[in-house]
C-alpha cells in the first residue's frame, strides 16, 4: 500500500507528497526487500508480527553505513531537542514516551493537543529512527537516543476520511507547525513532507526557523507514475537540508526525485523502527521503493548528534559538517541524484572546520581564506581506514553515486595539521581535506 496525499492550499488544492509511507495499524508492513543485499541481515517481521510485543534482534541495517558506534563516543544527542513536523508521535510505547515532550496538534479533531497521538503512523517511525530508546531483546535503538522529540502534528492521515474533513496534509499547517517548533527552541526540524508548489506561507516559515536558529532537514519527495524530477519545498529553501533515500543496496535509485533540492543521502529502505502499536517493525512494505521521509529522519538525527556536539555553532555550520563530509565519488562537486553524498556521522563530527577542504562553500571561512587555485605543492594523504571500512566495503561494490569509485578516494582521511602561525586560518582536514606540505 503507497499512499500519496494532497495538500489544500487555501481554496486551490496542491500536491504535497508524503514521502515515506507508514500504514495505519491494521496493515504494519512486512520486511523491505531482500536482506541478502542489505548492508546488515535484519530479521524479518510479517506484518502479522508487528504488534506491542515484536522485537527484532538486530541493530538498524543503515547503522552499518552511517559509523554509528564511533559517533556515539563523542555524543548520543544530549541537549538537543528535534521536531517531528508529522501526523503526531504515538508514546503508548514507553520506549518512546520518557524522550517525547508536550508538544502541539494544529489538526482540528479529537486527537491529543500536544501531539502525542498519530494514528496514521508516520510520525511515530520517524520519531522512533530518531530516539528509540534500547530495550531488552531489541537491537533497536535511535540513530540520536539521547535528544528528546517535539511531536508538531500538522496531519492527521491522508486517506479520503481526513482529506474531506479538512485534516489532511495541508501547505498552511505545514508552515504554522515550522514556526511553532522554532518559537519552541528546536534545533533540527525534521520535515518529512514536500510539495512541488513554491509558497510564499512555506518559504517565511523556513527563513523565520533558520533566523531562530534552526536547522530543517526534509525530504526531497518520492516518485510517482509520470512525476518529473526538479525542485520540491521546503527541502529547495535556502537553508534547508535535502535528502535522497538509499535503497537497500546502497543505490538513490530513480524512487527519489532528483533536483536542486537534493543536499544529502542516507538509507531509506530496510528501515528498522516503532510501530504505532510499539513493537519492532521494518519499514517500508515489502516490494516498496525506498522513501525519502526515512532518510531525512537519519540526516535529522546526524544533524542533532553534531548540534550538541557543537552547540555553538549555526545552523548553517552544521549542515556543512554533514555535507562536506558525505561520502561521494568526486570530492569536488555535487549533483541533483544524492547531492553531497552519503552522510557520515563520526566524520562530521571530528571535521576540523578551515580553509583547504573541498566540497560545498564553508561558512567557517570568510571567502577570502578559500584557496583561488590548486597548490603546486604536492598534497600528502594518510591512508587511514575509515571508522565504517568494513561496512562500506559492502555498499561501495554497487555503488552510491558510483562508489566503487570511491575505494581509492572515499578511504582516505587526511592527517590533522594544527597549525595556526601568524593569526591564519587553521587548515581543514576531514575526509576530503587537503594537506599539503612543501619540501
Amino acid at each position: 500500500m503507497r499512499h500519496r496525499a494532497r495538500v489544500t492550499a487555501g481554496t486551490t488544492t496542491a500536491a504535497l507528497a508524503l514521502l515515506s509511507l507508514a500504514l495505519l495499524p491494521g496493515a504494519l508492513p512486512a520486511s523491505a526487500a531482500s536482506t541478502d543485499a542489505a548492508p546488515a541481515a535484519v530479521a524479518q517481521a510479517t506484518s502479522d508480527e508487528c504488534t506491542a510485543q515484536t522485537r527484532l534482534t538486530d541493530t538498524p541495517p543503515a547503522f552499518a553505513v552511517l559509523q554509528v558506534e564511533r559517533a556515539w563516543t563523542v555524543t548520543r544527542g544530549a541537549g538537543v531537542t528535534v521536531a517531528v513536523v508529522d501526523s503526531g508521535v504515538d508514546v503508548s510505547s514507553p520506549r518512546l514516551s520518557g524522550v517525547v515532550l508536550k508538544g502541539t496538534s494544529l489538526v482540528d479533531d479529537d486527537g491529543d493537543r500536544y501531539g502525542r497521538t498519530d494514528d496514521f503512523g508516520h510520525g511515530t517511525i520517524i520519531a522512533g529512527q530518531i530516539a528509540t530508546q534500547a530495550d531488552d531483546g531489541s537491537g533497536l535503538v535511535g540513530l540520536a537516543p539521547d535528544v528528546e522529540i517535539l511531536p508538531v502534528r500538522v496531519y492527521a492521515g491522508e486517506d479520503d476520511e481526513a482529506v474531506k474533513a479538512g485534516n489532511g496534509p495541508d501547505i498552511g499547517r505545514l508552515a504554522a507547525g515550522i514556526r511553532y517548533a522554532a518559537d519552541e527552541g528546536a534545533q533540527i526540524i525534521n520535515v518529512s513532507l514536500s510539495t512541488p508548489t513554491d509558497d510564499d506561507r512555506l518559504r517565511s516559515a523556513v527563513a523565520y526557523a533558520t533566523e531562530k536558529g534552526s536547522l530543517i532537514v526534509a525530504s526531497a519527495d518520492n516518485h510517482s507514475d509520470g512525476e518529473a524530477d526538479g525542485d520540491r519545498f521546503p527541502a529547495g529553501y535556502p537553508g534547508v537540508v535535502g535528502v535522497a533515500a538509499l535503497s537497500a543496496d546502497g543505490v538513490v535509485t530513480d524512487a527519489s526525485i532528483h533536483g536542486p533540492q537534493v543536499s544529502l543521502a542516507a538509507p531509506g529502505e530496510n528501515i528498522l523502527s516503532l510501530s504505532t502499536l510499539g513493537g519492532d517493525c521494518i519499514f517500508p512494505q515489502q516490494g516498496q521503493p525506498p522513501a525519502t521521509s526515512y532518510a531525512a529522519a537519519y540526516v535529522s538525527a546526524a544533524a542533532a548528534l553534531v548540534a550538541s556536539a557543537f552547540p555553538n555553532e549555526t545552523p548553517a555550520q552544521w549542515a556543512y559538517r554533514l555535507e562536506v563530509t558525505a561520502r561521494r565519488a568526486d570530492p569536488d562537486a555535487r549533483d541533483d541524484v544524492s547531492g553531497w553524498g552519503v552522510i557520515q556521522p563520526y566524520s562530521a563530527l571530528t571535521l576540523v572546520p578551515g580553509a583547504g577542504l573541498r566540497g560545498p562553500a564553508s561558512p567557517f571561512v570568510d571567502a577570502a581564506d578559500e584557496p583561488t587555485a590548486a597548490s603546486a605543492a604536492p598534497v600528502t594523504v594518510r591512508d587511514l581506514p575509515p571508522a565504517n571500512a568494513p561496512a562500506w566495503a559492502i555498499v561501495s561494490v554497487v555503488g552510491v553515486l558510483g562508489l566503487a569509485a570511491l575505494g581509492a578516494v572515499g578511504a582516505l582521511t587526511v592527517q590533522r595539521r594544527h597549525r595556526d602561525r601568524d593569526g591564519a586560518p587553521l587548515n581543514g582536514s576531514g575526509l576530503y581535506g587537503d594537506e599539503t606540505e612543501t619540501e
